[in-house]
């Protein structure tokens, strides 16, 4: 049951992600594809863990690296260069705050959502 559990919160928390950087996307870009974001989210978790891990223990460097590693994947699949992946990045990071909260206020969990750091 746990597996099952951990199952749904991975998939809810991937779509949460997905529609953050949907959002940001849309805002930014006016690239409009919920599929092609949930794929960026789950691309960008992965590049953030490996990145973090190999990285992420060196003080003050580490998680500026991993940071610029995600934006990098934002960067990769969106189009408009740097400054456009990290305008996605905090709209994306704002918007997928704003629906955690309304999905904790409504009882439904925590904060947290796959590929959108420090969400």
């Amino acid at each position: 049951m746990a597996l099952i559990d951990s199952a749904i919160v991975f998939v809810v928390s991937l779509l949460v992600g997905g529609l953050g950087i949907y959002v940001g996307a849309r805002i930014v870009t006016g690239e409009s594809d919920y599929t092609y974001a949930i794929v960026t989210a789950l691309l960008g978790a992965i590049i953030w863990a490996v990145v973090g891990l190999l990285f992420g223990w060196i003080p003050l460097l580490g998680p500026l690296l991993v940071l610029v590693a995600y934006v990098a994947v934002l960067n990769y699949r969106y189009p408009g260069g740097w400054l456009k992946a990290v305008l996605i990045a905090l709209v994306a990071w704002l918007a997928t705050v704003v629906v955690l909260y309304v999905l904790a206020v409504l009882g439904f969990g925590g904060f947290e959502a796959v590929g959108i750091p420090g969400a």
